[in-house]
């Protein structure tokens, strides 16, 4: 028996060691070495202080910020509870919460098509970024809001646009927060607190 339980025990050992703690420790050294920011979680800093990350979504409520998409992570964009709805298009819950968002977003002055994203939910409810269908339109509101030019903020928009992933994957998209932060630098509201709010 022992002689069956010995090298059992010894390559439990071994692999525990090897695969539990040196390979996982020399690919973070790894990954920190080739990609130091995304390794720390894309975190985005401002006046030294971290504000939140380019790959997970935080919501912003105030009128002067382009809001992000509906999430349904806890109470919204909760890291922690990081989910969708699981509500299927039968359903009469999500129904009436689409209805509620679109006329939200008609009494705010929103014309034309509502694009998808303004009022579904993502599947993991941290989607940092919008389409940039989204953005175009929430600019007069965001123009307004800040007593600018709406084509100031058209052109942020317009700069701030990703294509694909490879020219191949996804869609175009705008990272919401690095779009919000540029609009602070180039139309700076007189009380505006950090992003988030």
């Amino acid at each position: 028996m022992l002689t069956f339980l010995r090298p059992a025990a010894t390559l439990l050992v071994a692999f525990t060691l090897i695969t539990g703690i040196a390979y996982p420790l020399a690919m973070t050294e790894l990954a920190q070495a080739l990609f130091p920011t995304q390794a720390r979680g894309s975190l985005v800093e401002r006046d030294g202080q971290v504000i939140g990350s380019s790959l997970i979504g935080q919501n912003f409520a105030a009128e002067r910020y382009f809001h992000p998409r509906p999430s349904a992570a806890g109470n919204g964009y909760d890291a922690a509870a990081s989910s969708g709805t699981n509500l299927g298009p039968t359903s009469a819950k999500l129904a009436d919460r689409l209805k509620a968002d679109a006329a939200a977003l008609r009494a705010a002055g929103v014309t034309g098509p509502i694009p998808a994203d303004a009022i579904t939910t993502s599947g993991s409810g941290l989607d940092p970024d919008i389409s940039p269908a989204n953005a175009l339109a929430q600019a007069a509101r965001v123009a307004g809001a800040r007593g600018v030019d709406e084509a100031l903020v058209r052109d942020l928009i317009a700069a701030h646009i990703s294509g694909p992933q490879l020219r191949v994957f996804g869609d175009a998209r705008v990272n919401v927060l690095a779009l919000n932060l540029a609009l602070d630098a180039a139309a700076p509201a007189a009380t505006a607190p950090a992003p988030g709010s």
